[in-house]
């Protein structure tokens, strides 16, 4: 049985305490003791060490270490030297990129309530929220935060805000003498209130049930800390290129050293000619590049709203197949607007969106004034004077002090002119009837409004205002409100609330002076109806343009909310993200669902309504375990657990708790929904640049595996040494690999579904090209090494063979990595000069050779020697191959 299903007495016994005395100060500390500080602990974080270690936890890294290990042995320092410096720069760039430890907990933690009012000792007191006791009593007013959860013992109009926590737009209106049977979401708990969410209306007194983690944002924090960090997609291939390429790599090295060993060369020339191999085969950039150009994909993300945390988060937002979606604050703008208003007959539409006081008024599509109807400055006048909000522009960003739907008529009132302060100046309140749950209504008595008279103003709920008026307020009379009226009346209101608006409506009374002894059966009856208003929390206007954008994508939009299932459903529907009602289900459905129903039940809905957080983490998993990519979308506290559970936590900057943005991985700083098609469209670009580099590289490195096999088998010296080899990968996987990383998207990039994240990088078509470009290349650099033995014999002139044969592969590869800019297009389609960074890489990369050739301590670091305009003759010709022969296969094999 939980608390919200026991009695007060039953709450007061079990824990042992007095709701007028509380508890006595021996019973707090022996309390502390056993249940520990009201406080959220927090999570190891990984040490420094830890995280450098896990840099070199890489099949091709391990390999290149062991490479550098025997280099040194046979005292070839400069190679391992440059190899180590290599592996380090890789692991100082993930770490630099991927440093921030996870916030969530400390995030929950500054959220929690600093002071609270508690009586002990039979005296109030105000007490550090972390010193709160399961059995304490605590006071809670207007504008508090609860410090812990809490079984309600007293309420008076109280009304909480717990949208951070469940999603629900507007405060909750509490009663602590709600009897609850049986099982009931944190959103219907009405006799509870939930540490962290805000008191907004009323008073109230509760007993604590539960501190630290024991609460409800305490089970969550626990939660968040039990979920393991899944591996992205581009982890998964990375790591299994890796694999394959070490594997390939010890095997090729294994070969060449048996066949060098059966030709009667020297042990130790064949070591190091296998290492030279590990080195060739090996793209011991291809690490460092991938970490680059995510972290430019995360600055140019950035630059369109969307802030990146984890580096690889960045790919995978291209991959991703589904958005899961919270509603508030999210697709909505978590501001109560009015929309509709009906007044003398007539309905109105107004425009304008959040608490700013401007927009229009509409009538049957036209633009009105103000007093084109009689009574619309009555009835926005009567909401917005009983009323105890006000708006609030000290920042420059309106906001609403109060309730937010009293905010939103006084934002209503305001587009008409009349802001509160001027209207409660001109008609003052003298007295007033506060709101409360059980008669729903308020009232308020001013005074000049009807010269020389009192007015009572009433707001509340339409059926019970409308059962207790006996005229109407119509077109500038005042007539009797007959049955065909109140049925007129209550038709409109039907009508609103079909269209999912939280509807109330405006009556007032007229009075010499005010009673003397109020009551409600007195002042809220025979009131004179004015009109009602219909408000909604929005969607935001760019949405339904953004979820087009997504199906247009492949890519699903689904809502998860804690609100209601009609104005879920009603707001998914104005957005195009549904067709039908049973696209639409309540989150307590879905405990009668095994895991394996619910994963049939995530394939046709796309609206969960009333869920708590455990039903979105469940949702979440469900649509993983489908085989979807998975992005929640959230700015709760509430939203946090699936944030964490998701492929991708996207998480809204302005609006978003500290909680929310610390969990996910993209942060939103627009709150617009429409910058996760911003940023699925950067991530797709992203892996098709990594695809390309990816390509590149590979399609250069075994070109020179071949090279130095097939130079080995046709009995000839070894075309390059390791350290040529090493600076041959450094200048080729460097500038021009980061170059492809920031290509521009190719045409169509968002009008293809998201791809299949179980394909490898390497596809049938990449194989096919790398095994092409790689013959290509070696065919180049084997001509080149043929032609400089044969103008250059004899062992003395070795230096020289291998310098044209460096020259040559080195000006093949840069030629070639303008044709790597697309697969599919060719080279004149796409233009040489569209990728200026291609164009500064290569000559940047060719000038760096040149002067390794050319300046006297280089050449002898690198063994080479200058070149002369014969050899370059020669170089350049050779050099060409690989460019011509990849445009001509794109020709033959692409279609393009």
């Amino acid at each position: 049985m939980e608390w919200y299903n026991k009695s007060k007495k039953d709450v007061l016994s079990e824990l042992g305490t007095d709701e007028d005395f509380g508890l006595n100060d021996q019973e707090a500390l022996q309390r502390i003791e056993k249940y520990g500080k009201n406080e959220l602990e927090a999570q190891a974080k990984k040490s420094f060490w830890s995280k450098l270690v896990a840099q070199f936890a890489d099949f091709l890294i391990i390999i290149l270490i062991i490479a550098a290990g025997i280099s040194a042995a046979v005292g070839e320092k400069e190679d391992a030297f440059v190899i180590l410096a290599i592996v380090v720069i890789n692991a100082v760039l993930g770490i630099y990129q991927e440093g921030k430890a996870e916030k969530s907990v400390e995030a929950l933690q500054k959220m929690s309530a600093p002071n609270a009012k508690v009586i002990r000792n039979g005296n109030q007191m105000v007490l550090p929220a972390a010193d709160i006791v399961p059995g304490d009593v605590v006071v809670l007013e207007a504008g508090d935060i609860i410090p812990a959860d809490v079984r309600l013992i007293e309420s008076s109009n109280l009304k909480i805000e717990e949208a951070s926590l469940t999603g629900e737009s507007v405060p909750v209106e509490k009663d602590a003498k709600a009897s609850i049977a049986g099982p009931a979401g944190i959103g219907d708990r009405h006799n509870m209130g939930f540490s962290s969410t805000i008191v907004t209306y009323g008073r109230g007194k509760g007993i604590v049930v539960g501190t630290g983690h024991r609460t409800e944002i305490g089970n969550i924090a626990t939660k968040i800390q039990s979920y393991d960090e899944e591996q992205t997609p581009l982890q998964i291939k990375l790591n299994q290129l890796g694999k394959v390429l070490g594997t390939l790599t010890i095997i090729i090295c294994v070969v060449v050293f048996g066949v060098g060993i059966l030709q009667g060369r020297e042990v130790l020339e064949m070591l190091l000619t296998s290492i030279s191999l590990a080195v060739a085969a090996i793209p011991e950039g291809l690490p460092a590049i991938v970490t680059i150009v995510l972290s430019i994909g995360m600055n140019r993300m950035a630059g369109r709203n969307a802030i990146v945390k984890k580096l690889l988060a960045v790919e995978t937002l291209g991959a991703t197949s589904v958005i899961c979606s919270d509603k508030t604050g999210t697709l909505t703008q978590n501001e109560m607007t009015v929309v509709k208003a009906y007044v003398d007959d007539k309905i109105l539409e107004i425009e304008g969106g959040g608490y700013e006081p401007v927009g229009a008024v509409k009538l049957e599509g036209r633009q009105i004034t103000v007093d084109a109807l009689p009574n619309l400055i009555n009835l926005a006048s009567i909401g917005a004077l009983a009323n105890d909000a006000h708006l609030d522009n000290s920042s420059g960003m309106y906001k609403v002090i109060g309730d937010p739907t009293e905010g939103a008529i006084v934002t209503f009132a305001g587009k008409l002119g009349k802001t509160t302060e001027q209207l409660n100046k001109s008609y003052p309140r003298v007295n007033e009837l506060p709101f409360d749950s059980a008669r729903k209504m308020m009232s308020t008595f001013h005074t000049d409004y009807i010269e020389g008279k009192v007015v009572s103003f009433t707001k509340g709920a339409p059926d019970i205002v409308i059962s207790r008026c006996s005229k109407i307020a119509l077109n500038g009379e005042i007539v009797d409100f007959t049955k065909e009226l109140k049925d007129r009346v209550l038709d409109v209101n039907r009508t609103f609330a079909r269209s999912a608006l939280r509807v109330l409506s405006a009556a007032y009374k007229v009075w010499d002076q005010v009673p003397e002894h109020l009551s409600f059966d007195l002042v809220e009856n025979d009131m004179i109806f004015v009109g009602l208003v219909g408000m909604i929390d929005p969607a935001r206007p760019e949405v339904k343009d953004a979820i087009k954008e997504c199906k247009d994508a492949g890519i699903e939009a689904v809502m998860i909310t804690g609100d209601y299932k009609e104005t879920a459903y009603a707001i998914a529907k104005d957005l195009g993200m549904v067709e039908s009602e049973d696209q639409a289900m309540m989150g307590a459905e879905l405990d009668a669902f095994s895991d394996e129903e619910l994963r049939e039940v995530v394939k046709k809905t796309k609206v969960y309504a009333r869920v708590s957080p455990d039903h979105k983490v469940r949702i979440v998993t469900a649509l993983k375990e489908n085989g979807h990519i998975t992005s929640m979308t959230g700015d709760g506290v509430n939203d946090a657990l699936a944030l964490k559970k998701a492929d991708i936590g996207v998480a809204m900057g302005i609006t978003g708790t500290d909680v929310a943005k610390n969990t996910a991985e993209v942060i939103l700083t627009d709150d617009n929904f429409a910058t996760i098609v911003n940023a699925v469209e950067e991530g797709r670009i992203i892996f098709s640049n990594i695809k390309k580099f990816v390509f590149f590289l590979l399609s250069c490195n075994i070109g020179e595996i071949l090279l130095v096999f097939v130079s080995i088998l046709l009995g000839w010296e070894v075309p390059l040494v390791p350290i040529q080899l090493l600076w041959l990968n450094l200048v080729t996987d460097s500038f021009p690999a980061m170059a492809l990383g920031v290509e521009n998207a190719e045409p169509g990039i968002m009008n293809h579904p998201p791809r299949d994240t179980k394909e490898p990088i390497l596809d049938r078509g990449m194989l096919g090209g790398i095994v092409f470009q790689a013959i290509a290349i070696s065919a180049a650099s084997l001509l080149s090494y043929y032609w400089a033995m044969k103008a250059y014999p004899g062992a003395e002139n070795l230096v020289h063979e291998r310098s044209i044969v460096f020259a040559t592969l080195i000006t093949a590869e840069l030629l070639r990595a303008f044709s790597s800019r697309s697969q599919e297009f060719t080279l004149f389609k796409i233009g040489v000069f569209t990728n200026m960074r291609m164009v500064q890489a290569v000559f940047a990369s060719f000038a760096l050779t040149v002067a390794v050739l050319y300046v006297p301590i280089l050449s002898d670091i690198f063994n080479v020697v200058p070149l002369s305009m014969l050899d370059w003759e020669i170089v350049m010709m050779f050099a060409f191959i690989p460019l011509v022969a990849g445009e001509v296969y794109k020709k033959l094999f692409k279609n393009k």
